[in-house]
């Protein structure tokens, strides 16, 4: 048997410090993650502070900076704006908010702020607040009570009349008789829909509305009888079967379209997502200048109160609070850190990218990852941590930084050409197409190479899909 062997090897691996390693979880955060992870680490280590005088003087702006220099400080307005992409006017962008406070005094007689926001009414509350006027018995009451306590957030009764009998509280039970005059009286209330047991009966419900709509009646037999016909845009099908010209079932599928198929929606509270831009984007003296937002900085700095006394009384019985000292030197540090490799990274986009400011989708220049990397002296995934979750406001819309990156795709002329810029091209087209004669991805590819770019026809699916564009059936009307 083989003996075993002790021997010494000298391998070479690299490792990331402690400090590192925060500035790089840092870095790949949200501005809402790390606004909640600075907070923290203020609130459990006593050597970090707010500081009340950054309030006064906000972000860091550098146009012609370089990347081993600290950020310059100037005044810029703070923006907060709805999720990625959203266009926004562009005659009231950049106006300044009302940011006031939220208290409007503490005397008597005078009214806090807070107490004149509105609230947010439920849709039960909504529906008990018609029924408690109506002049009904204490049992009618009680049954339609029932029913509205067991819609969902739709709207909808997904429990069966039967189920809601031993659920009521009545005595003696209440019977089919009684549960199905309940029920129409809940469905008559507002709004039009609600409580319907399909999406069928929820339309059927809206259009009792508008009876007095000629077309009312093909509505209904189209919603009763050829839902599924209605949701493939079957036009001329419905047309053949219904004895109606093609123009006037349009004009009623239409007309259905506009109903709401979830009339729960319009109650509780909001569900829009919002962001603040992390980066803003203004034309300063004909230049794209690029400034961090003030209201993503958090005010921390490093208490010196604490830091000096501890320097002073130091020992080796204060391990902890050395270990916390250590770890807020760096918390503030990896924050400057962090907020400069961003600045620089969104003023290299907008140096490359500033054709697309100036006229829209179709100046996209193709931009990888690697260019900007290689220009800042940065390593490529510290581009990528830096382009996710993080917003630029520009004066078309907010935007993630990745969104300026897209690969290269070849033209006709040897040239390049970047995805978004066809995605624009794409949407042009279709935007601008004769409705009654809509053009197919097979058409869109065509045209597009007789402008020189050469796309696939399953790319340009892809691509109306991404833009979230119905397909050529959808988008046609009949005349």
């Amino acid at each position: 048997m083989n003996a075993p062997v002790i021997r010494l090897e000298h391998r070479q691996h690299q490792t990331l410090t402690p400090r590192l390693q925060q500035a790089v979880r840092l870095l790949q955060l949200s501005s809402l993650d790390f606004a909640q992870e600075v907070q923290q680490a203020v609130g459990n280590n006593p050597f970090l502070e707010e500081d009340p005088e950054s309030h006064a003087a906000p972000v860091a702006a550098a146009e012609n900076a370089p990347a081993d220099t600290p950020p310059t400080w100037a005044e810029v307005t703070p923006v907060t704006a709805p999720a990625a992409d959203m266009p926004w006017d562009r005659e009231s962008w950049g106006s300044p908010g009302s940011g006031g406070s939220g208290r409007g005094g503490s005397g008597d007689g005078e009214l806090d702020l807070v107490e004149m926001v509105a609230a947010d009414i439920s849709l039960r509350q909504t529906l008990h607040s018609q029924i408690n006027v109506m002049p009904l018995s204490p049992r009618d009451r009680q049954l339609a009570g029932t029913i509205i306590e067991a819609l969902d957030d739709d709207g909808y009764l997904r429990l069966g009349l039967d189920e809601l009998m031993g659920l009521s509280g009545c005595s003696p039970l209440p019977d089919d008789t009684e549960m199905n005059v309940a029920l129409k009286l809940v469905q008559s209330l507002d709004p039009a829909g609600i409580a319907a047991r399909d999406v069928r009966e929820c339309l059927l419900l809206q259009l009792k509305d508008l009876d007095q709509h000629p077309e009312c009646e093909l509505a209904s037999r189209i919603v009763s009888d050829h839902l599924d016909r209605l949701a493939m845009r079957d036009v001329n099908g419905l047309a053949r079967t219904l004895g109606a010209s093609v123009a006037q079932v349009e004009a009623v599928c239409e007309r259905i379209r506009h109903l709401d198929p979830r009339p729960g929606w319009r109650f509780g509270p909001s569900n829009t997502q919002f962001v603040t831009p992390d980066v803003i984007v203004r034309k300063v003296r004909g230049v794209w200048t690029a400034a961090l937002n003030p209201d993503v900085i958090p005010k921390v700095r490093l208490n010196q109160v604490y830091a000096e006394l501890f320097q002073r009384h130091r020992d080796s019985g204060h391990a902890e609070l050395a270990a916390h000292l250590q770890e807020a030197r760096w918390t503030v540090r990896n924050v400057e850190q962090r907020f400069a490799t961003i600045l620089h990274v969104a003023q290299a986009i907008v140096k490359r990218q500033r054709h697309f400011l100036e006229y829209g989708a179709l100046a996209m220049k193709p931009l990888g990852l690697r260019e900007i990397a290689e220009e800042l002296g940065l390593h490529e995934s510290t581009v990528s941590r830096v382009t996710n979750n993080k917003y630029m406001a520009t004066p078309l819309g907010v935007f993630e930084l990745k969104y300026f990156f897209s690969r290269a795709l070849p033209t006709v002329s040897g040239g390049s050409c970047s995805a978004t810029a066809i995605r624009g091209v794409i949407k042009d087209m279709i935007e601008a197409e004769d409705a009654s004669d809509p053009l197919s991805d097979a058409q869109i590819a065509r045209q597009l190479a007789r402008q020189g770019l050469s796309v696939a026809r399953r790319t340009v699916t892809k691509y109306r899909q991404m833009m979230k564009l119905p397909s050529v059936e959808k988008r046609r009307k009949h005349v």
